[in-house]
C-alpha cells in the first residue's frame, strides 16, 4: 500500500478570530481530494483550537503546534499532551526549526518530546532540516541524520510519526531550495532509516517538505506548477506549509495530491 499524501498548515503565531473563522470557511468550501488520496491536517495557535476543531470540515484534521516533554505541572506557559488528548486534539507539531533556533531546543529534548507525545496518544509531525552554514559546509546528510536518531533512539514504532524535512537554509535567505534539491534529501534520509531503523519504517514513514512557500513564491503568488513538480518527487510525500496555509493558495497545495494518485 502506498503511502498517503500529507499536507499540513502550519499557522504560526497568526490570526484573530475573525481571520481564523475566514480561513476556515475557506477550507470547508474548498473542493479537494477525497481522504482516500491525501491527509489534511491545520495547526492553528493553542488558543484557536478549540473554535478550529469546532467549526473546521471532518475530513480535515486539527494539530497543535507544540506539547511539553512530559505530564503537566509546574510548567508556566506550557501545554501538556495530555490537554490535547483531553480537547480531542489528534496531532502535534514537533521539533519545529523555529523552536529549535529562538528556543534552543535540542535534538535529545525533541526526541523526548516526540516519545512523550506519541505515548499518550498524540500522533507527531516531527521537524528536521540543517541551517545554510550547515549545507554550505555539506553537512546536509549529517545534521539530518543525527536529529532523526534522537528520535529513533526514543521510539520502536513509527506508525503515527511524518517526518518533515524543512531547509531552514532556504527560508528568508533569498536561496531556492529545488525540487531535485527536496528529493535528494528525502531519498538520503529513507535510506538512512533503512539501514538504522527498519525496511518497513523507511517504506512506510511519510517524509514530507516543509520548505515549500519559498519554492512557490513566485512574484508574490504560489505556483501551481512547481507545486506539481515537488508533489511528482518519488520520496517527497507532501508538505508542511507556512505563510500559504493562511491564503486560499493552500487549497492548490492540497490538490497537488493529486498527482501522486495519477
Amino acid at each position: 500500500m502506498g503511502r498517503k499524501f500529507f499536507v499540513g498548515g502550519n499557522w504560526k503565531c497568526n490570526g484573530t478570530a475573525e481571520e481564523v473563522k475566514k480561513i476556515v470557511t475557506t477550507l470547508n468550501e474548498a473542493k479537494v481530494p477525497g481522504e482516500d488520496v491525501v491527509e489534511v491536517v491545520v495547526s492553528p495557535p493553542f488558543v484557536f483550537l478549540p473554535v478550529v476543531k469546532g467549526l473546521l470540515r471532518p475530513d480535515f484534521h486539527v494539530s497543535a503546534q507544540n506539547c511539553w516533554v512530559r505530564k503537566g505541572g509546574a510548567y508556566t506557559g506550557e501545554v501538556s499532551a495530555e490537554m490535547l488528548v483531553n480537547l480531542g486534539i489528534p496531532w502535534v507539531i514537533i521539533g519545529h526549526s523555529e523552536r529549535r533556533q529562538l528556543l534552543q531546543e535540542s535534538n535529545e529534548f525533541v526526541g523526548d518530546k516526540v516519545a512523550y507525545a506519541l505515548s499518550q496518544g498524540l500522533k507527531v509531525i516531527a521537524c528536521i532540516g540543517e541551517t545554510l552554514e550547515q549545507r554550505e559546509a555539506g553537512t546536509t546528510m549529517t545534521v539530518v541524520a543525527e536529529q532523526t536518531k534522537a528520535i529513533a533512539d526514543k521510539i520502536s514504532n513509527w506508525d503515527n510519526v511524518v517526518l518533515a524535512y524543512e531547509p531552514v537554509w532556504a527560508i528568508g535567505t533569498g536561496k531556492v531550495a529545488t525540487p531535485a534539491q527536496a528529493q535528494e534529501v528525502h531519498a538520503d534520509l529513507r535510506k538512512w532509516i533503512h539501514s538504522n531503523v527498519s525496511a518497513e519504517v523507511a517504506a512506510s514513514v511519510r517524509i514530507i517538505y516543509g520548505g515549500l512557500s519559498i519554492v512557490l513564491v513566485l512574484g508574490g503568488s504560489v505556483n501551481g506548477g512547481n507545486c506539481k513538480e515537488l508533489a511528482a518527487q518519488p520520496d517527497v510525500d507532501g508538505f508542511l506549509v507556512g505563510g500559504a496555509s493562511l491564503k486560499p493558495e493552500f487549497v492548490d497545495i492540497i490538490n497537488s495530491a493529486t498527482v501522486k494518485k495519477n
